[in-house]
């Protein structure tokens, strides 16, 4: 045989190879981009009846519908003076109790360093727990009141449910008898006595108020001492 003709015959099987192998490559770019494009479709397709699909909305309309609720209600109570812890007067002492189902009232005398403490706490907890009413009202101002719910010694904090005091903290008996104590342990507390309620996935500050350094007249509203 012709060694030219050899050559060539060799060379063009050569090129055959090449082109056979650049043909399947193109084949197989062919087949991904399709398969590429009925997935993206499926997608869509997939997606549009999601959308369309009616328990989804229901879901969707129903999770706005209780969001809308729950603002409602914590409109409703912060009109009702929910969310804050306040000082009320005597005159308010009814409307005030009876105006909410769960009421955390302080009976307080502004010169006591335990009554600050209790202050403080409730402050934070008033912020926290919404549900819940928190008031203070100034022992010395409200006598009808302070007899009539038989306070003698002061911090007295008490647990009103629809108008009706259920139970009390009397000093710190119940905070471990001290005056330092984090507002957790007034919570637990108050979570036990069912006034307030155990909130979830909160981070609770170990709130340690401090007031020894700040001394003053310890007396009850008989000006007996206040200590437990």
């Amino acid at each position: 045989m012709d060694p030219d003709s050899v050559k060539s015959t060799l060379s063009n099987l050569a090129f055959g190879n090449v082109m056979a192998a650049a043909a399947r490559d193109y084949q197989k770019e062919l087949l991904a981009q399709e398969k590429a494009q009925s997935s993206t479709a499926n997608e869509e397709v997939d997606l549009d009846e999601l959308m369309d699909d009616p328990e989804l909305e229901k879901l969707h309309a129903d999770r706005i519908a209780a969001l809308k609720k729950e603002a409602e209600k914590r409109e409703a109570l912060k009109r009702k003076g929910h969310g804050d812890y306040r000082e009320i007067t005597e005159g308010d002492f009814l409307g005030e109790v009876t105006g909410s189902e769960k009421v955390v009232c302080h009976f307080y005398h502004k010169e006591f360093y335990r009554c600050k403490i209790m202050d403080k706490h409730l402050k934070a907890l008033a912020l926290k727990h919404m549900d819940t009413k928190f008031i203070k009202l100034d022992a010395e101002n409200a006598p009808f009141f302070v007899t009539k719910l038989a306070v003698k010694t002061l911090p007295c904090v008490i647990i009103f449910r629809k108008g009706v005091a259920v139970d009390r903290l009397v000093g710190f008996q119940d905070l471990g008898a001290k005056d330092v104590f984090a507002m957790r342990t007034l919570e637990v507390v108050l979570i036990k006595k069912g006034i307030i309620s155990e909130k979830k996935n909160e981070d609770d500050e170990d709130d340690v108020y401090d007031e020894s350094r700040h001394r003053t007249v310890r007396s009850s509203v008989n000006h007996d001492s206040d200590s437990d």
